[in-house]
């Protein structure tokens, strides 16, 4: 007997929890069951190859909204190639509506109903050795003689009865490790299938901080917390916290998505404290309408909110994510344009401006009629219209999405928008005016290269703001050091001709105070030649001061930058930038 539990991941560097969480549990089965893990990339042809090749007897799939339609998709082809395997499903995507489910789709045999780790194991008793028949299986639904029989949910395990789900972590090799500490979410927000499950399950502190020192003597360079909010129970939150700052490898970045406004002074204080980039954080805002906010039963202070992500930012040493969501109820396009200018003022790392998702399920499915939502059939059943929010500002909304993701979330336009900023109406405007005068000149569906989306941003600015072209320039010119020392410079950059000479006597007495200093300004490049360090780092000319137009004032004061790229931020990216007057 061959089991074989099959997950599609979203990318190649995810792995999937579940299936290892599953074959964890039923470890005394280990010899009867594989794992195969692809991505929503693959070809169906090359994962349906794969699959046959394997000629499981049974086959069970992870499901989620990002992957439940390739699996549909696949289930069907298997079926007429492996007729004889038994298909089974299990996940968030198929734990709603299974009747339905099963009778759409009429290649799977069973469905493993929510939680899945106890449910798994006596499928395999059941597969295996016989030692139980299917009606006796909770939390399952799956095909009778003459219907489709749907047992009793299943109970909830204690978290510390999970083994811990990965036994060789040379597996994982740069990829990103799930791991969670807790299971369930105190709060009841209507979108979200959390809200389901009651309750908060937590793991035994002590085997947390086992299992964290097994990545983090691995060196696995990142671990996401799946808790649903991590920091909602303050002594488990500290108590993790702290043992990764005692025990930091300087490598392993540490993922958790936690409500900013549960923040306390103790924790502000502490994570003020972490090594830069040990730590990233993931805080859902949704909405600044508080009409929305009690809508959809979630619980938030937005001053306190403000200030917590105001605390850690101010430590300079933690990525934070802030989450929008556009078709909430009660939230038209206004109130959205306030809640992203609002949110915009925090000055996350990333803003994700995403959209509301009806997921069978949840409370939200329910109310779909009320609010008048209507959404996508397929997954990931996203809104088209809302009772608020008409169909074409969806598209307005999706454009400033678009604009957003590639300006502000790569982190590598960070000064430029800094300095424009000041001259726009408002963030939301200005990407708004962004997205579309790109629309208005490209063709659809034309990719661009990094460095054309420089000379796109230049182009709207002449065209908005010309008076700004000038200082833009420079900015757009520093901001394109920071990441990267160009082989070729854009266009629109100074022309460095009449600096080389002194560039070159700079380099050499560079040279000659590494010989006898440990301090210079390019102390990481001793025994290195001037020509060698010429080449490893750049030096830029520049005629506005760049802190004031920051600050929004355009003011002259000829510098030079040296943009050193030994030294690079874990937090952003950018290498160290160092201001000369030597010239």
């Amino acid at each position: 007997m061959k089991v074989l539990l099959a997950a599609i991941n979203a990318k190649y560097i995810h792995s999937n929890l579940a299936v290892y969480s599953l074959l964890g549990y039923a470890k005394d089965y280990k010899k009867h069951i594989e794992l195969a893990e692809y991505t929503i990339n693959n070809h169906i042809e090359d994962i349906m190859r794969d699959i046959f090749n394997r000629t499981p007897d049974v086959l069970a799939f992870s499901c989620y909204i990002w992957n439940i339609g390739i699996i549909r998709e696949l289930i069907g082809e298997i079926k007429k190639v492996l007729p004889n395997t038994k298909i089974w499903v299990g996940g968030p995507e198929v734990s709603y509506e299974v009747e339905r489910l099963m009778q759409d789709n009429q290649g799977i045999d069973g469905v493993m109903l929510g939680e899945g780790e106890q449910t798994f194991l006596e499928l395999m008793e059941y597969f295996v050795d016989g030692k139980r028949d299917l009606e006796n299986i909770l939390g399952i639904a799956y095909r009778g003689e003459a219907k489709i029989k749907i047992n009793k949910q299943r109970p909830p395990l204690p978290l510390n009865d999970i083994p811990f789900p990965y036994e060789d972590l040379d597996l994982f090799e740069n990829k990103i490790i799930y791991y969670e500490s807790s299971r369930g979410c105190p709060f009841s927000c209507s979108y979200c299938l959390s809200s389901v499950e009651k309750g908060i399950r937590f793991r035994d502190i002590e085997l947390v901080k086992k299992e964290l020192q097994m990545f983090i003597d691995k060196k696995i360079p990142q671990v996401k917390f799946i808790d649903r909010t991590f920091n909602c129970n303050h002594d488990h939150a500290m108590e993790i916290w702290k043992y990764i700052i005692e025990h930091d490898n300087g490598v392993t970045n540490f993922h958790f998505e936690i409500s900013a406004d549960l923040l306390k002074e103790e924790e502000l204080d502490l994570l003020n404290t972490m090594r830069e980039g040990l730590v990233q954080l993931e805080i859902g805002v949704q909405s600044t309408n508080l009409q929305t906010i009690s809508a959809i039963n979630r619980t938030m202070n937005l001053e306190k909110l403000a200030y917590g992500v105001e605390r850690v930012r101010q430590g300079n040493n933690i990525h934070q994510h802030l989450d929008l969501i556009a078709g909430l109820p009660w939230e038209d396009y206004e109130s959205f344009r306030l809640s992203f200018n609002q949110v915009y003022k925090m000055k996350p790392n990333q803003l994700q401006l995403g959209f509301l998702k009806v997921l069978k399920g949840s409370p939200m499915y329910e109310q779909k009629k009320q609010y008048e939502i209507l959404y996508r059939d397929y997954a990931p059943y996203e809104v088209l219209a809302t009772k608020w929010l008409p169909y074409d500002k969806v598209l307005e909304l999706k454009n400033i999405e678009e604009m957003v993701e590639v300006y502000y979330n790569s982190g590598q336009f960070e000064n430029s928008l800094e300095f424009l900023m000041h001259y726009y109406e408002s963030p939301f405007e200005f990407y708004k005016g962004l997205g579309a005068y790109t629309k208005a000149n490209e063709q659809n569906g034309q990719q661009h290269s990094r460095i054309t989306r420089y000379y796109r941003l230049r182009a709207y600015v002449e065209a908005t703001k010309p008076q700004l072209l000038a200082p833009l320039e420079e900015l757009l010119i520093y901001d394109l050091y920071l990441r990267e020392n160009l082989k070729s410079r854009p266009d629109f950059a100074k022309s460095l001709s009449q600096w080389k000479e002194a560039y070159h006597e700079f380099y050499k007495e560079r040279e000659e105070e590494n010989k006898y200093s440990e301090h210079g300004i390019l102390k990481d490049y001793k025994g290195f030649q001037a020509r060698q360090m010429a080449r490893m780092t750049h030096i830029e000319p520049f005629t506005y001061d760049l802190q004031l137009l920051l600050q929004g004032k355009i003011e002259e004061r000829k510098h030079h930058i040296l943009f050193d790229y030994k030294n690079v931020s874990k937090l952003n990216g950018n290498s160290l930038a160092i201001r000369l007057d030597f010239v």
